[in-house]
Parts: structure tokens; sequence; C-alpha cells
């Protein structure tokens, strides 16, 4: 995630406003559609954006060669092709969301394993679910908060701030406790330490992390950063840290909840943070490969990748 400092607001560039205006479309108008019209309007969106073949289409190819090194270049471009759909998929979901209702949301889910948190909370202590960027994250957490367990987020803080406000509205208008990652008022890791031990749910996308804080983890055979607070939480707070992955199956979501990754026994509070980090990453690995469409991955990943495009 990038982070930026509190500065004065600045004001928005042309494509920044021509991004918020987009957005804004899109909550205002497409939800009013009627489903399968949106849906095969986004699918359009997909497959034209796939036939182009840029930057994004390029590199989520050059992302699930990683995922499937013996795939040859016409499977890669088969998964490139479902990967957009479902990327675009989410963003449909995304915008039709806050007006479904909370039978509709319930039918859509398949779940497995959720029993595992919802039973640590009941008993008074807090969980961090930790998932990669697959499926939908946002449908997922609307899910368990329409069930009763509220939970706390954080998101990273986009640019113009309008745009920013938006998603914070929309992702709290289905349940959500979300925190700006910066720019707050309020201490991020302090705040999410202190739901954990008053008993409550944290739930972080943790897969990508661009800054020098991440901690390093070996993913599909290569070196890459994962973010250090899902860990960090869960040793600091002694919450269960639950990993979690998504995928889609023809209409419905569904979402496995896997077990607890264990505290290790030895090691300083870094070594256990990193050890427990890979150990998410290796259930993540195993869920992307098999649903390796569903895993929306259109950025540069590796740290391979990132040191050439900072050479370049």
């Amino acid at each position: 995630m990038n982070a930026e400092t509190a500065a004065a607001p600045s004001t928005p560039s042309l494509k920044d406003r021509a991004a918020d205006g987009a957005y804004a479309l899109g909550w205002a108008a497409l939800k009013y559609l009627p489903e399968p019209v949106a849906r095969g309007l986004f699918n359009r969106i997909a497959d034209t954006a796939w036939r182009r073949r840029g930057k994004r289409v390029r590199q989520l190819e050059a992302n699930l060669a990683r995922v499937h090194p013996d795939a040859d270049e016409a499977r890669l471009r088969e998964l490139s092709r479902a990967g957009m759909r479902s990327y675009l998929r989410y963003w449909m979901e995304s915008f039709r969301l806050p007006t479904w209702s909370r039978d509709r949301i319930a039918e859509t889910m398949q779940v497995k394993g959720i029993e595992q948190v919802t039973g640590e909370i009941d008993r008074g202590r807090g969980v961090v679910i930790a998932l990669p960027h697959m499926g939908n994250w946002d449908l997922a957490g609307a899910w368990i908060a329409s069930t009763g367990y509220p939970f706390t987020t954080v998101a990273e803080r986009l640019k113009p701030e309008s745009l920013f406000d938006r998603f914070v509205a929309y992702r709290e208008g289905l349940g959500m406790e979300v925190l700006p990652l910066t720019g707050g008022q309020v201490s991020v890791v302090g705040t999410l330490a202190r739901r954990l031990r008053a008993g409550k749910l944290v739930c972080l996308v943790g897969d990508r992390d661009l800054s020098e804080a991440g901690l390093p983890v070996d993913f599909f055979g290569e070196q890459t950063r994962m973010p250090a607070g899902p860990a960090a939480l869960a040793l600091r707070t002694g919450a269960a840290l639950h990993p979690a992955t998504l995928w889609y199956d023809g209409p419905s979501l569904r979402v496995v909840v896997h077990p607890e990754v264990p505290v290790p026994e030895e090691g300083d509070h870094n070594a256990k943070a990193v050890a427990m980090t890979q150990a998410m990453a290796d259930v993540w690995a195993d869920g992307i490969r098999e649903h390796a469409e569903d895993w929306h991955m259109l950025q540069k990943f590796w740290l391979s990748d990132l040191a050439r495009r900072h050479d370049a």
C-alpha cells in the first residue's frame, strides 16, 4: 500500500475527478439495471480490456504464469480472460451490493469454517481474518456483518479525497467500521488492537505490501513482501489469526475460513511474525492455485518485478 502523509488538501486533477465521477455513476445508476443486463455489460467491458491486452492484463498474465508455471500461452490467455471477468464481476456486485437484501446476501454465500471465528468471539477472544484479493471480499464482509458479527477493517487512502469518502461510506453502509490507513485522527494499529482485546473481529486484506515494512515471504517459489499487520496484531493481543480464501462458483461466492495459524514456540517477535505470515501465504497459495482466475492481482507483486520497475 502506498502510504501518504497527512497534508493540506490539493486540487484534484482531471484524472482524479474523472475517476470519482465514474464511481459515482456506478453507484448511482448501475445498481438499478436488471441484473442480466449489468452482468452482460461488465462481461463486455472485461472482454474488451482483455482483447486490448493493456499493461494491467499483461501483468495479470505474468502473475498467473507464476501460479501455473506449466501453462502455455493459450492457457494463460484463457485464465486471464476468466480473471478479467471475475475482476469486473467484483465491481458489478460492489456497485449493486447496497441494494441487496440480507436474504439475497445469504443466498449468495457458501461459507465453511466460520464457526471457528464465531466460537472464539462468543468466548470473548478477538479474531483476525486475513484474506487475499480473491472473489468479493466486500460481499463476504457484508455477509458476516449481517449475521451479527460486525468488524473493523482498514482502507487505503485514495485520490481524490471524495473517492476515498465514497468507499468508506459504501463499506460502512455494509456494516463495517473502516479506518483510513493514513491521515486519520486515531492510531490504526492502536484501534485495531483495542478492538481485538475487547473480543471483536478484525478483517484485513493481506497479500500485497509494497512498503519496506512488509515481511519477506516465499510465494509460488519467488520472494515478495506481505503486510506485517495480521500476524503482528495476533501476537500483540493474543487474538486468533485465521486465513481465508474466496472464489466464485457459478452464482455463489464460496469462502473457506482455514484453521488458526499457531504462534511459533521459539523466536523473537519478528521471527514469529514472519513464520506466521509465511504460513498464511502457503494457505493462500493453495487456494489461488486452485482458483487462479479469482485472484485479482493486476499489479506488480513479486520483488523481481518491482525491482525492474525501480530500475526502469
